[in-house]
């Protein structure tokens, strides 16, 4: 078969920015790097975090054999250590109050230390393991709770013994521990014994220094202003869980708020949809929501945004979700964002399908050679535009502007896939709508990496949909995130 090359080439590429960190306010301490950018300029709220919160006060529960465990880590955080891994994009650490500005301790009272017993056994009444340890959990979530100006983060040590209370059926320890602790606005860190023996000190600091101090308050950093993007514009990130009995399933809908362009006001409204599911079968495969559900959930997403923004509207709201929008959904959205000047609904994918290879060009032509595959993925922010409302977008790739030397990839094993961006509803270059989705995979506080493989719109409302799908109780209220990391 003869075939033209020039009829079956793919598209031309392009290259995206890598978005810039912010870390002040004022926008002119700047870096790629988030770890760089802390260690060069201090946290974004480093400033006038101290001035409310002078000490970053730490409560515990765990077991009385893990309590030494604990102190040596509280001990870690607050040491220097030399990166051992990851070396090109890790920082030295120079310890936490050096690093954010504020003293990390031990909560100074013993009622905001919960000990509990070694045996899993002597947990609570009786009852079936994961209730023993639901029941202990629930105790000293309360007892904390009567101390709660003594403390602002609780470390909560669930050790490999007890694994066999992790899990049963409509039970995960993670989802619940994080429910209780919402209810009493009581931020957990989870620590297993893996942390004690983790071997990258400086990695293991960075980490949960920096979700440390999120979950009492800080920011970290925020995005600087992207360019191209109007003012006033806000994100939303839906994500389904199903809940209940297959056979009269419902939706439980969570919307994952970055408020502002800059990636600020982090908040969630926990919605469970109304009306039935009709086809099990078909949602399992695409959730959509019906158009009454979806003008609900984005009503009150839209009176949480302006609760906190002294009743205005956003200029531009953008729309993430990982599956396509049903007509019924795009409906529903319009209903309820009909005053907004702006709406786009966008679906980020991160089963495109597609990989790509990047190519050291031949730049002798007197030579034959072929272009032959470079040692380093594609660069990060490479778009291949599809059509004008689809483009892949590669947020894994090199990064070498993030790196202290030369290239750098994340986890550096792999070919890495690109999301598959779709604009169901909305106007503009797909570049920008991509560009928003880049730069959303650097406001992740969950971690120290570079990026997120999606947007933080996507990742947040998966996890706090998770978890109010695997505790009923939990009420539909808005929620700050920093409950659920």
């Amino acid at each position: 078969m003869n075939m033209r090359y020039d009829t079956s080439k793919l598209p031309p590429f392009s290259l995206l920015e890598e978005p810039l960190l912010t870390f002040n306010p004022e926008d002119t301490l700047l870096d790629v790097n988030p770890l760089r950018g802390i260690v060069q300029n201090g946290a974004y709220s480093s400033s006038i975090f101290p001035t409310y919160t002078p000490e970053l006060r730490i409560a515990t529960i765990g077991p009385v054999s893990g309590w030494k465990n604990l102190r040596n880590l509280v001990d870690t955080l607050r040491s220097n250590h030399a990166p051992t891994d990851r070396k090109q994009y890790v920082p030295g650490f120079r310890g936490f109050e050096n690093t954010f500005n504020i003293p990390l301790v031990a909560a100074k009272i013993s009622e905001a230390h919960i000990k509990l017993p070694d045996d899993l056994g002597s947990l609570g009444a009786e009852g079936p393991p994961h209730i023993r340890l639901l029941n202990a959990l629930r105790t000293g979530i309360q007892c904390l709770a009567l101390a709660r100006d003594h403390f602002d983060v609780v470390l909560v040590h669930l050790p490999d013994d007890w694994q066999s209370a992790f899990r049963a059926p409509g039970f995960d320890v993670h989802d619940t521990l994080k429910a209780i602790g919402a209810g009493y606005s009581i931020p957990t860190q989870v620590i297993n014994d893996r942390v004690f023996s983790f071997g990258y000190k400086a990695s293991l600091a960075w980490r949960l220094s920096i979700a440390l101090y999120v979950k009492a308050g800080g920011i970290p950093w925020k995005l600087a202003p992207l360019e191209g993007v109007p003012e006033n514009t806000a994100y939303i990130g839906l994500a389904y869980a199903l809940r209940g009995n297959p056979k009269d399933a419902r939706y439980v809908t969570c919307c994952s708020q970055v408020f502002d362009a800059d990636g600020g006001g982090m908040q969630f409204v926990a919605f469970e949809a109304r009306d039935p599911v009709r086809d099990i079968e078909d949602v399992r495969r695409n959730p959509f929501l019906s158009r009454n559900d979806m003008r609900a959930v984005l009503a009150r997403s839209l009176a949480l945004y302006q609760s906190r923004n002294g009743g205005l509207l956003p200029r531009r709201l953008v729309i993430h979700k990982t599956t396509s929008f049903k007509s019924e959904e795009l409906d529903g959205a319009l209903d309820a964002l009909s005053a907004i000047r702006e709406v786009e609904c966008v679906e980020v994918s991160s089963n495109s399908g597609w990989r790509g290879v990047w190519l050291q060009e031949n730049l002798n032509p007197a030579s034959q050679k072929r272009s032959e595959p470079d040692g380093y993925p594609v660069p990060r922010g490479t778009i291949l535009q599809r059509s004008g409302n689809a483009a892949l977008v590669w947020v894994a790739g090199n990064a070498p502007r993030a790196a202290s030397r030369g290239d750098y990839y994340q986890g550096g094993k792999s070919i890495p896939r690109p999301l598959n961006i779709v604009r169901y509803a909305g106007l503009g270059p797909i570049e920008l709508t991509a560009f928003e989705a880049l730069a959303l995979t650097k406001m992740d506080w969950n971690n120290d990496a570079l990026y997120d493989p999606v947007p933080v719109t996507i990742r947040y409302s998966q996890r706090l949909a998770k978890t109010i799908a695997n505790v009923p109780t939990l009420p539909g209220n808005a929620y700050a995130y920093r409950l659920f990391m």
